[in-house]
């Protein structure tokens, strides 16, 4: 029954197929519709949002890839062509000057043409280079004819500052120090204040123009510290010196005692000798020190009066070394103190010739001390005739001088003490025993005897 129905229903749709008109034949054919139970799947917006979303972060990334390509290979053509300057040129970068500051000044000075042609091509460098840029420094720097951009970079990157030195010879006391730093026009700031006595190592010193002199004594300071910690455990084991500090307060008073290197140990054996015979120094620099502090130079000769005052420094009155340090030392007064000569000297008194004569005994000294009277006289002589020969004036007759000679022999030697040790005048500060004798006695021409040295 229902097999005949369904034969039936197609012979009806086939007739009526079939009785379509010549126009309804003509229109297409209707795609089938969808099985029954399968439902329509309609797309999701958001995966269309998203894909939008997608496809326009690639076309605007795609368009800035293409700017920075043709603005990088702008940047990178001006970074590396050939600068402005037709002769080399010196510039200074002040401390605390930002990279676009710099800019601005290399470009004011003709060195770059365009500032952020400079800072781009900077910024690039670090980020596509292997490394990273170091940071521009200050200085003064001398930039070569037609320098690139990139060259000036790697210039001010790498410090290549024209350097500046400033000597501080040995010697000098902190005070003097500061003072010559303070007069060296390319150093920077104020020092906050003076550093101790004997903590500063003279040296010559490298800096760049603006660089702060509070930088040049830590440099001096650190310097000192690491020579004697590197010093001080190779000392002889039978110096007569217990600590650093006295090592540098006894090296500072070899170093005021000559300026000659190769005396220096035998300087510093004479004073170890008389320290374990128990003697007293009796060093003129001392006393100068004593007088006049940090200031270093007394400006005339010692007197009496300054032998016989009473001053912590002074080591013709006390016994042992002084509290402090009187300068600051260099390395080879150090090294003399820390490996004296081996002798049996205690005793040295100027020569003339710039360096010293020394003596054992007493009586080895007083002859050397009259050899410097006669030295010293003979100069004095020349110098006399040379004034007479540069004025006008008369001759002074020779019986006056006769007189002069004879008021001064008149005098009493017994109230003049003269230095044990001798003085030592390499450095120019510190008096020679005639001359402190002299001062005192009113005689340049008398030869004065030297007394037996104080004990302990």
């Amino acid at each position: 029954m229902s097999q005949n129905r369904k034969r039936s229903d197609v012979v009806r749709t086939s007739r009526t197929a079939g009785a379509r008109s010549p126009a309804e034949r003509l229109e297409p054919g209707r795609a089938p519709g969808r099985p029954r139970g399968v439902q329509a799947r309609e797309p999701s917006r958001a995966i269309a949002g998203f894909v939008r979303v997608i496809s326009g972060v690639l076309s605007v990334s795609l368009v800035l890839m293409l700017l920075i390509g043709g603005l990088s290979f702008v940047v990178f053509h001006q970074f590396e062509s050939p600068g402005p300057l037709d002769a080399p040129r010196t510039v200074v970068i002040p401390k605390g000057e930002g990279r676009i500051a710099i800019a601005e000044r290399l470009e004011r000075e003709g060195i770059i043409t365009n500032r952020w042609t400079f800072v781009g091509g900077y910024l690039l460098q670090g980020f596509l280079g292997g490394h990273k840029t170091g940071e521009l420094r200050a200085g003064e720097y001398e930039i070569k004819e037609h320098a690139s951009m990139h060259d000036v970079i790697d210039t001010l990157a790498e410090g290549k500052s024209i350097l500046y030195k400033t000597t501080l010879p040995e010697g000098l006391t902190s005070e003097q120090i500061v003072e010559r730093l303070k007069a060296e026009t390319s150093l920077s700031g104020e020092v906050a204040s003076v550093p101790s006595e004997g903590t500063l190592l003279p040296d010559t010193y490298y800096f760049s123009k603006g660089a702060s002199r509070n930088e040049i004594l830590d440099r001096m300071r650190a310097d000192m510290e690491k020579l004697l910690a590197s010093l001080w455990e190779q000392r002889d084991p039978d110096i007569p010196v217990r600590s650093v500090d006295e090592l540098v307060t006894f090296a500072s008073i070899v170093e005021k005692e000559t300026g000659r290197a190769d005396e220096r140990d035998r300087v510093a054996a004479v004073f170890y000798n008389r320290l374990r015979k128990g003697m007293r120094l009796q060093s003129d620099p001392t006393i100068i020190y004593g007088i006049v502090g940090g200031q270093g130079v007394l400006g005339r000769s010692i007197t009496k009066t300054d032998i016989e005052s009473k001053s912590p420094y002074n080591t013709y009155q006390i016994n042992g070394l002084p509290p402090g340090p009187i300068c600051n030392p260099g390395k080879s007064a150090i090294l003399a103190a820390l490996h004296p000569a081996k002798t049996n000297d205690l005793y040295f008194v100027a020569d003339g010739t710039g360096g010293h004569a020394f003596s054992e005994t007493l009586k080895e000294h007083n002859s050397a001390v009259q050899k410097w009277r006669a030295v010293e006289k003979q100069a004095k002589a020349k110098q006399g005739t040379a004034d007479d020969q540069d004025t006008d004036a008369a001759p002074i007759p020779t019986t006056k001088t006769a007189k002069s000679t004879v008021t001064a022999k008149g005098q009493k030697a017994s109230k003049v003490p003269a230095p044990s040790a001798g003085a030592g005048d390499g450095d120019g500060d510190a008096s020679t025993p005639s001359a402190s004798a002299d001062a005192a006695s009113d005689s340049a021409e008398m030869p004065l005897p030297v007394r037996k040295p104080k004990k302990q």
